[in-house]
């Protein structure tokens, strides 16, 4: 008897000595600034700087093209370098979604985007002539990955991964937390977000919509509608950032058309869309302000994966918003 109480009151005490000595997790924030600022917040034992910071690197390493020592730099001036595996992954995704949007999304754009100049600063100058010539070397269906190298029918062409970067950023981010054990984490950079769990308060992360305005500067940070993700989801914006311009009494977002060259003038101010990782949120986010608000809604069809939250003008330039179905969910008011 005696015996039986003494292994109780050991086995307990194990217990205890064993539960002390594991390590309590806490949520942590790590935030700072590079090409844009950047918040990450994550339940875990120990802060993971050093760990983000180096990951943050690799992402720069690969795919900045204001980084002369980048992959995508060299890639650019047409050198014999090998891409890693986060280009790869980028790359597809461009092709995936210039697929499916019949070319509305294009990483081989940018000279068009800096012919016309941020804003159109340069439209009054811009001649059919110079548009057509950049054309000429424009399209993604003449950029191919062959194994771990690119490929052109051109050497005059560009890869920009901008339009997926922030995006890309934050899946960087999210994998490496996800290889931690981690299940509750927010990484939100340039607006874009990756969340997954619950946030300090065991509740979904709450991401502000903002409502596209005629404000630069981004001081401007009134709200449109709250989104709450909960489970694993990415969100990206586009519009939100920039700045618009009128004619005809019609308000439209600076985006080039990359089949035609020219302004697409299209209805979509912002969207917002809800994809499983923040690469696909941030690619279809900038094709829906190119393709506008009928097209747009055709391409969520065929692109089940994806919801959308828009904020557009209509025919007589009143102020409308519109979602898809499945983005009721995340909505903080849903019976908006």
């Amino acid at each position: 008897m005696k015996t039986g109480i003494l292994s109780s009151i050991l086995f307990l005490l194990c217990a205890m000595v064993l539960f002390s000595c594991q390590e309590k997790t806490q949520y942590f924030e790590t935030a700072g600034s590079l090409h844009t600022p950047y918040h990450i917040k994550y339940s875990y034992t120990k802060a993971l700087d050093k760990e983000i910071q180096e990951a943050l690197k690799g992402y720069y390493h690969s795919i900045n093209p204001f980084d002369s020592t980048s992959i995508i730099s060299q890639v650019n001036r047409n050198e014999a370098v090998e891409v890693d595996s986060l280009f790869g992954v980028v790359f597809n995704k461009a092709m995936e979604i210039s697929q499916k949007t019949d070319g509305m999304f294009d990483v081989t754009c940018a000279p068009l985007i800096n012919l016309w100049g941020f804003g159109f600063s340069k439209k009054d100058s811009v001649t059919p002539q110079a548009i057509d010539s950049i054309r000429s070397f424009v399209g993604y269906t003449k950029v191919h990955l062959q194994g771990n190298r690119v490929t052109k029918d051109d050497p005059r062409i560009l890869l920009n991964f901008s339009a997926l970067g922030d995006g890309l950023s934050c899946d960087v981010i999210a994998n490496l937390l996800e290889s931690k054990g981690i299940e509750n984490y927010m990484v939100e950079i340039g607006g874009e977000v990756m969340a997954k769990g619950v946030n300090p308060k065991g509740e979904c992360w709450r991401i502000g919509i903002n409502k596209p305005t005629d404000d630069p500067a981004g001081l401007n940070q009134e709200l449109e509608e709250i989104a709450h993700l909960c489970g694993k989801v990415g969100l990206a914006t586009s519009g939100n950032y920039r700045n618009f311009y009128e004619k005809g009494g019609k308000k439209y977002g600076h985006t080039i058309n990359p089949i035609t060259g020219y302004p697409a003038e299209q209805d979509i101010l912002s969207a917002t869309i809800i994809a499983p990782d923040c690469t696909t949120a941030d690619g279809y986010a900038t094709s829906f302000m190119a393709l506008g608000s009928e097209k747009a809604r055709e391409l969520k069809k065929r692109v089940p994966e994806i919801e959308y939250f828009i904020i557009y003008t209509d025919s007589v330039g009143n102020y409308k918003t519109e979602h898809s179905e499945g983005f009721t969910q995340y909505l903080a008011n849903k019976g908006r």
